[in-house]
């Protein structure tokens, strides 16, 4: 067997979210200071020990986190792995049903409990190195995980059900893992949390949100800020004032709104109206001119009309979303509404909904992003592929966003991980092409 596997290397592969890849980060520093060698997200893991970080937001998300496992044990079972451990979202909400199920897992953990593995592994787990993480994206920018959980009670949501209540991380660890990376090299900053709106009720007593990106904007290297995952109910407009005045805070925003009909919103659970949703969206641009607003709809909710459809739609039409995401409602057990409602729209109705909606926003997005054409944007070069490098705006947060092409040939010079001033010469529905300004 030791022929076959890398002794005293390990294999880490996450699924699902940032935040996931936050934990993945931190185990791989703890592992690497107990002396192993560590792998991530390898097409083809050799290692002697592999890890999941699992997923267990949707169905889709479910089924990739359990076939994964599969593949895994069945690596074990061929003698081409000596251990597999899973941890994450996944084994958090299903450890029992996993364990019966699939016995070749040597150990589960759930999402707070992955330090335990060290001890497992004969190892201690290194307080000193709790703000600190080995990355596994582009040295120049890094998430940033402010806190856990979240305290919301949305009808159709499974996180609270794996994470548990809001608990943020106290601003002093966190600003010191904020250096800790500066001084690393990375420049830009998505700032993420299941409600970041929330931050610091629980420790401070009071939304400390603004306040702590303020001295994140404060600390000399920090590029870019960007802020993920807001709540649209009781926002603290104070983050406004804050997005405007800084220069490094990216004006830009990720608040899942869901929809708009206050029939909807109601069986929903988010405690908001319609007409408190417009006025926040109108305040957010009054306050900050030329924010890009990126938001995630559903279609498809229990009790959801064709007239309930209609409004949204005219919605998205209204707030001419810079950026936006959606998906058809898929029943989570254990949810309020697989408890409480039926799930009475057909599937090839949810799917018809979700087609038109996104149809209207490719339009709106394919017009905004014309509107940039002959504009000078600061951009962030992520990587080259084939004749482009390929960067960012403010506007846009890695893997979910659109990107600036610039064709290598006419950009000589330009180095992965540098800001530049581009021109955009042309847009399509969603990416833009320019040139930098050396």
């Amino acid at each position: 067997m030791t022929n076959k596997v890398k002794q005293g290397t390990i294999d880490i592969l996450t699924l699902g979210c940032s935040k996931n890849l936050v934990d993945s980060e931190r185990l791989m520093l703890q592992l690497e200071a107990a002396g192993y060698r560590v792998s991530h997200d390898s097409d083809n893991p050799e290692g002697e020990i592999a890890v999941v970080n699992t997923c267990g937001f949707i169905a889709d998300a479910q089924e990739e986190s359990i076939n994964t496992i599969l593949e895994l044990a069945q690596r074990k079972s061929e003698g081409r792995l000596r251990r597999l451990y899973v941890m994450g979202c996944l084994s958090q909400r299903f450890m029992q049903e996993l364990q019966k199920e699939i016995p070749e897992v040597d150990k589960y953990y759930g999402k707070f409990d992955w330090d335990q593995l060290l001890t497992d592994l004969g190892k201690a787990y290194r307080q000193d190195l709790r703000t600190q993480r080995h990355l596994t994206t582009p040295s120049h920018y890094a998430y940033l995980k402010i806190s856990e959980g979240c305290d919301r009670h949305c009808s159709y949501c499974a996180i609270p059900l794996m994470t548990g209540h809001h608990q943020s991380r106290p601003m002093e660890e966190i600003l010191d893992e904020v250096r800790f990376l500066v001084a690393k090299g990375v420049r830009e900053f998505q700032v993420i949390a299941q409600e970041l709106t929330y931050y610091g009720i629980d420790l401070y007593h009071r939304r400390c949100i603004a306040e702590l990106v303020e001295r994140i904007a404060d600390i000399e290297g920090v590029e870019w800020i960007r802020l993920h995952y807001a709540y649209p109910t009781d926002f603290p407009m104070e983050l406004l004032r804050v997005m405007r005045e800084r220069k490094n805070v990216c004006k830009y925003l990720d608040i899942a709104l869901q929809h708009i009909s206050d029939n909807v919103l109601k069986a929903m659970r988010r405690n908001i109206s319609a007409e408190q949703t417009r006025q926040l969206i109108e305040t957010m641009r009054r306050e900050v001119p030329g924010i890009h607003i990126r938001t995630t709809l559903m279609v498809g909710h229990p009790g959801e009309t064709e007239e309930d459809f209609e409004q949204l739609m005219d919605f998205v039409r209204w707030a001419r979303f810079e950026r936006m995401g959606a998906f058809a409602y898929s029943e989570e057990a254990g949810t309020y509404s697989a408890q409480q409602y039926k799930d009475d729209i057909p599937e090839e109705v949810k799917q018809v909904r979700l087609s038109k909606l996104m149809r209207l926003q490719q339009r709106i997005s394919g017009e905004i992003q014309e509107e940039k054409v002959g504009q000078t944007l600061k951009v962030v070069v992520d990587r080259r592929e084939g004749d482009y490098f390929i960067g960012r705006t403010e506007f846009d947060s890695p893997e979910v966003d659109p990107e600036v092409l610039m064709k290598a040939s006419e950009n000589d010079g330009v180095e992965i991980g540098h800001f530049y001033e581009c021109q955009i010469t042309s847009a399509d529905d969603f990416d833009l092409y320019g040139r930098a300004l050396m």
